[in-house]
């Protein structure tokens, strides 16, 4: 019997069979992923590695034919996993949240620290690209598509003014300076499935930007998503702030589940929460200017607001940065000992 859940991006079903085993089968969205089959490839790789390694992961099922994702007569791409019992926390409440958010993210890292991620397909190509991610941000800008330029000269500047410093992670990543890895790139805390007795992390869930990439991207976006007061469409921006305990809980929770990350990775935390959130809220601005054609927007100046608190989570970063780094120091040191 299936029941349909709402979600963002897939249709998802919750399929229960008469000897009550349950199924989730989603509908792939074609519009974001345009390639349905590298999705599920990447994906049953790397919970296929982490099951190899005796920790859970997610068991796609195979068709009679052992394909992982199939078509139907309409062009729809359809794959379906064994439904795993746990639950999900919607928005952190407490640092413990934030901490056992952290411990499943780095548990994932360290779970394919020995995988190739170079062997991953880019399912949404330059995802984390802020060099591009700049270019676009421009192209817009000069195109001023629906006359909205003149009305954000502020946030303009503001994001074109930090174009350097958000931009530093990616050029390390062309030079090689920060490893490859395999990275989830979508780390919000209901991303975490937890176990219903322990409260304690199972595995993770949404694999569907599971790609090559940096450690830095899950890590601050996770910073920017779980340590942030203030809803991402607040219009308020005096509410918007780093809470800095959820921080600490985060970066140790990171470490401790996380032990193969470089000394030139943990260095570049407070950086990668700066960069994650300049780039989402860039991304924002990119489709407000645009006419608001990617997200899903409530009203007119929705993007515009998003963008807005990215600003001012940014200010807040850059005002704490060396607070915020000293955390990163001692939350390191604490484990060397």
């Amino acid at each position: 019997m299936p029941s349909l859940w709402q979600r963002h991006i897939n249709s998802t079903f919750l399929i229960t069979t008469d000897r009550n085993k349950k199924y989730i089968l989603q509908r792939i969205n074609k519009y974001v992923f345009k390639d349905p089959i590298a999705v599920v490839k990447n994906a049953t790789a790397v919970t296929d590695h982490i099951r190899k390694g005796n920790h859970t992961a997610l068991k796609f099922i195979c068709d009679k034919n052992g394909r992982f994702c199939c078509m139907d007569a309409q062009g729809e791409y359809w794959r379906m996993y064994e439904y795993v019992e746990g639950f999900c926390v919607d928005n952190p409440e407490t640092a413990e949240d934030v901490y056992q958010s952290a411990l499943a993210f780095g548990q994932f890292q360290e779970q394919l620290a020995d995988f190739p991620a170079d062997s991953l397909a880019e399912t949404i190509p330059n995802f984390h690209n802020t060099v591009d991610r700049y270019r676009l941000l421009k192209q817009s800008i000069a195109a001023d598509k629906v006359g909205r330029l003149a009305a954000v000269a502020e946030e303009v500047a503001f994001y074109l003014s930090h174009e350097e410093k958000g931009s530093r992670l990616q050029i390390m990543k062309e030079r090689g300076e920060l490893p490859l890895r395999v990275t989830h790139n979508d780390t919000k805390i209901n991303n975490v499935l937890l176990d219903s007795d322990s409260h304690k992390p199972l595995c993770v869930l949404d694999l569907d930007t599971v790609m090559p990439g940096l450690s830095l991207y899950d890590f601050g976006d996770a910073i920017r998503s779980s340590a942030r007061i203030g809803a991402e469409d607040e219009k308020d921006l005096s509410k918007i702030h780093l809470d800095l305990d959820m921080f600490r809980a985060y970066v140790r929770g990171y470490l401790e589940s996380a032990p193969s990350l470089t000394e030139t990775e943990i260095r570049n935390f407070t950086l990668s929460a700066f960069t994650m959130t300049l780039e989402c809220g860039c991304r924002f601005l990119t489709d407000y200017l645009d006419g608001d054609v990617y997200f899903r927007t409530a009203y007119p100046e929705h993007n515009l607001i998003r963008s807005r608190t990215h600003i001012a989570l940014c200010k807040e970063i850059l005002a704490k940065w060396e607070e915020i780094d000293r955390i990163v120091t001692q939350a390191a040191q604490a484990l060397r000992k």
